[in-house]
């Protein structure tokens, strides 16, 4: 990661002079592959803040003659590239969590209720779901655990600084409709007073943990049978991202890939 660190420097100092606090940044699991920190703020401005570091950082890459993907999965046999959103709620400008268990509980309850519902708009592309695999510390499963990377949601910090870190959404997130989404989730599970499932212990790639959906296709059912994402966010919200899920997954059927060329082209 030494060998890039005049790029990403270079992409942090663009980032603190669009005003954006870069905490930390460090080399990943495979070349190239970098993860990047910013300090906390409100959902809005995470969300701005995340499109401009993504538009930065790929203008900064091309005038070095680079160029940088945020695919959930650009190649099969690497690790994907996430978004850890870690999340937290203020009552009058204090932390929610520090001094209430309950409230924390069913903020997290919500989001392992609502996701398989909610996935298009954590995970909006086809590709996204290809990054969902046992062994790629990307989560298959709705579980939650402490300081357990294999889960869907881990409990990071206490006190003032206890959070959920939900691990689900990957690098070609929309985060506008991702923050939405988480929000929307733990109001539900703090209005309808939703019990927390007991937390998993281990593996949660081998555990009959509650799974997330595994293409954009069931996605697209799932937020198509149920009722939670249209109480939120309206019926022509729901439809246009149907509608959205839909005509990605109708072009992307038509398509003859590579893949299928070199396994049955011989074949035939």
């Amino acid at each position: 990661s030494t060998y890039d660190e005049d790029l990403i420097r270079q992409i942090r100092n663009g980032m603190h002079g669009a005003g954006i606090k870069v905490e930390t940044s460090k080399g990943e699991a495979w070349p190239g592959q970098h993860e990047i920190n910013f300090r906390f703020s409100d959902a809005l401005t995470m969300a701005d803040n995340h499109v401009v570091y993504k538009n930065g950082a790929k203008e900064i890459a091309h005038a070095n003659g680079c160029s940088i993907t945020f695919m959930a999965k650009p190649f099969e046999s690497w690790i994907g590239s996430s978004c850890h959103v870690h999340a937290s709620l203020f009552r009058d400008g204090e932390p929610a969590f520090r001094d209430d268990d309950v409230l924390f509980d069913r903020f997290l309850a919500g989001q392992i209720a609502c996701f398989e519902e909610l996935a298009v708009f954590l995970a909006p592309t086809i590709n996204s779901y290809k990054r969902f695999a046992a062994g790629s510390w990307a989560p298959t499963t709705l579980a939650w655990g402490r300081d357990n990377r294999t889960c869907g949601f881990r409990i990071v910090g206490h006190g003032s600084a206890k959070r959920v870190e939900t691990r689900i959404p990957g690098g070609d997130v929309n985060p506008y409709l991702a923050f939405a989404a988480i929000i929307a989730a733990g109001l539900h599970g703090i209005e309808n007073e939703l019990e927390l499932p007991a937390a998993l212990e281990g593996n949660a790639y081998e555990s009959d943990a509650k799974r997330f959906p595994s293409a954009l296709r069931d996605a697209t059912a799932a937020l198509e049978s149920g009722t939670m994402a249209r109480a939120a966010f309206g019926d022509q919200v729901v439809d246009h991202y149907l509608n959205y899920a839909r005509t990605e997954q109708s072009l992307y059927d038509k398509v003859v890939t590579d893949w299928e060329r070199t396994r049955y082209f011989e074949r035939g």
